[in-house]
C-alpha cells in the first residue's frame, strides 16, 4: 500500500472530516444506547475508505472496496434519520454489490490477460498491470465494465437515485462522509487513467456529452427541489459530473482542478451535510414548508452557510473559485464547444443555491419556535470557522494543494504518452 502524491491532500483530509461530523454532533439524536456501535461503523467506513484510496494491489482495492459497503449499510438501516431508511440502505447495498461484480469481473479480465501473458505468473500490482498491452477490444471491455462500476458509485446519472434517498434518510455525519469522499472518482483516477487511457480517449467525445448532460440534469432537478438535503444530493451530482468531465480532458490544468475540487468536496459539500444536519436536529425539518426567516433567530449559522454555498458557487478568494476555474479553463482546452454549457451549469447552481438561501433565510419567521432554537454552540463555531478559514487558505495559496499534485500528475501524462 501506498499513496501517490496528487493525492496526498486526501489522506489528509479525510480523516478530519470523520472527526469534525463526530465532534459536531456529540450525541446523535436518534441514538441512545447502541452509540458506541454507531461510532466504532463510522470509524471503520473511513478505515475501509482510506484503504482504497492507499491500495495499490488490485485484490486490495476491491477488498476494501466490497468491505466499505458493510459498515455504511448498517448505518443506514440501523441508525438512519428517516422514515425510509431500511429501503435505502436496501437500495444503496443493491448498487454498491452491483458495482462490486463489475468491478471484480474487470479484474478478473485483466488477470487472466496478464497471466496469459506471463506465463502463469500472478500478480495484481497495479504497476505490473499497467505494462500489459491490451488490444483495443481488450480496453474496450474493461472500460465499459469498470466507467459502469464508479459511475454507479460516484454518482452519475442514470445510477445517482441511491445518493438522495440516503441523504433523506441517513444521518448527517454519515451522510457528509458519502459526499466528501467520492471513491467513484477516485476509483476512475486509480484505474481507468493508468490502464485503459487509449479507450478512454478514444470515446472521450461522447463521455464528455454524458457529462455535460449530466451536469445540467442534476442542476435542474436540484431547483425542484424543497429539502436542503435532497438539494445538496443533487447539488453534489451535479458537481460530480463537472470532475468527471475534467478527468476526460487529458490535460493537467483540467486534472489539477479536479483534485482540489476533490478536496471541495470534503470541506464544502461535506460541511454544507453537517450544517443541514444541525437543522434537522434543532426544527426536525430541512423542508422550505417548515423554515423561513432563519437569519434572524440564527445569525451566526445563516453567516457560515452564506460562506459555504457561494464558496460552493466558486465566490473569489475560496478553494472554490480556485478548482472551478481550473476545472473550466482545462476543458476547454480539449472542449472548447462544451465551455458554453459549462458555465450554463454553474448559472443553474447560482439558480438553486440562491433560491434556496433567499426562500429559508429571509422573509419573515414562518414559526415562532424558530426563536426558541439555538443558534451555533461554541464547539460547532469553532469547528464550522476552521473550515471556512481553510477554504480561504486554499483559495488564496492554493500551491499548497497545487504543488502535491503537479509532480505526480505530469508523470502520468508523460506515462500516457508513451503508450
Amino acid at each position: 500500500m501506498s499513496v501517490d502524491w496528487p493525492w496526498l491532500s486526501m489522506c489528509l483530509f479525510w480523516p478530519l472530516l470523520g472527526v469534525l461530523g463526530v465532534l459536531i454532533f456529540k450525541k446523535p439524536w436518534s441514538i441512545k444506547v447502541w452509540a458506541i456501535t454507531y461510532y466504532a461503523l463510522l470509524l471503520l467506513f473511513e478505515a475501509l475508505s482510506m484503504g482504497i484510496l492507499l491500495a495499490d494491489d488490485l485484490m486490495l482495492f476491491f477488498f476494501f472496496w466490497e468491505l466499505s459497503l458493510v459498515p455504511v449499510m448498517l448505518l443506514i438501516a440501523q441508525f438512519g434519520i428517516g422514515a425510509q431508511s431500511r429501503q435505502a440502505a436496501t437500495q444503496y447495498t443493491l448498487m454498491m454489490l452491483l458495482s462490486g461484480v463489475l468491478l471484480l469481473i474487470g479484474i478478473a479480465c485483466l488477470e487472466i490477460r496478464y497471466l496469459a501473458e506471463h506465463a502463469g505468473e500472478f500478480s495484481f500490482s497495479l504497476q505490473s498491470l499497467a505494462t500489459l498491452h491490451l488490444t483495443e477490444s481488450e480496453q474496450y471491455g474493461l472500460l465499459v465494465l469498470w466507467l459502469l462500476a464508479f459511475a454507479i458509485k460516484a454518482p452519475l446519472p442514470p445510477f445517482h437515485n441511491w445518493l438522495p434517498l440516503v441523504a433523506l434518510n441517513a444521518s448527517p455525519s454519515l451522510t457528509a462522509l458519502l459526499f466528501g469522499m467520492k471513491l467513484g472518482l477516485f476509483g476512475m483516477i486509480r484505474l481507468l487513467i493508468p490502464l485503459v487511457p487509449q479507450a478512454l480517449m478514444h470515446f472521450q467525445e461522447i463521455l464528455a456529452v454524458w457529462a455535460m448532460v449530466s451536469v445540467l440534469y442534476a442542476g435542474v432537478i436540484a431547483i425542484r427541489q424543497t429539502n436542503l438535503r435532497a438539494l445538496l444530493a443533487y447539488s453534489s451530482v451535479s458537481h460530480v459530473a463537472l470532475v468527471f468531465m475534467a478527468l476526460l480532458a487529458f490535460n493537467q490544468q483540467a486534472w489539477q482542478g479536479a483534485g482540489l475540487q476533490m478536496l471541495n468536496f470534503a470541506l464544502i459539500s461535506a460541511s454544507l451535510m453537517l450544517m443541514a444536519g444541525m437543522l434537522e436536529k434543532r426544527f426536525a425539518s430541512n423542508d422550505l414548508t417548515h423554515l423561513g426567516g432563519l437569519a434572524k433567530p440564527l445569525p451566526k449559522f445563516t453567516l457560515v452557510f452564506f460562506g459555504l454555498i457561494f464558496a460552493s458557487l466558486g465566490l473569489p478568494g475560496t478553494s472554490g473559485f480556485i478548482a472551478e476555474a481550473m476545472l473550466l479553463l482545462g476543458v476547454a482546452k480539449t472542449f472548447p464547444v462544451m465551455l458554453g454549457v459549462m458555465l450554463l451549469g454553474s448559472f443553474v447552481a447560482a439558480i438553486y443555491s440562491v433560491s434556496f438561501l433567499k426562500k429559508a433565510f429571509w422573509g419573515p419567521v414562518r414559526h415562532q419556535a424558530l426563536f426558541l432554537s439555538d443558534d451555533l454552540k461554541l464547539h460547532e463555531t469553532i469547528l464550522l470557522i476552521a473550515v471556512m478559514v481553510l477554504i480561504v487558505i486554499f483559495g488564496l495559496l492554493p500551491d499548497i494543494v497545487l504543488s502535491f499534485q503537479a509532480p505526480g500528475l505530469e508523470f502520468l501524462l508523460s506515462s500516457i504518452a508513451r503508450t
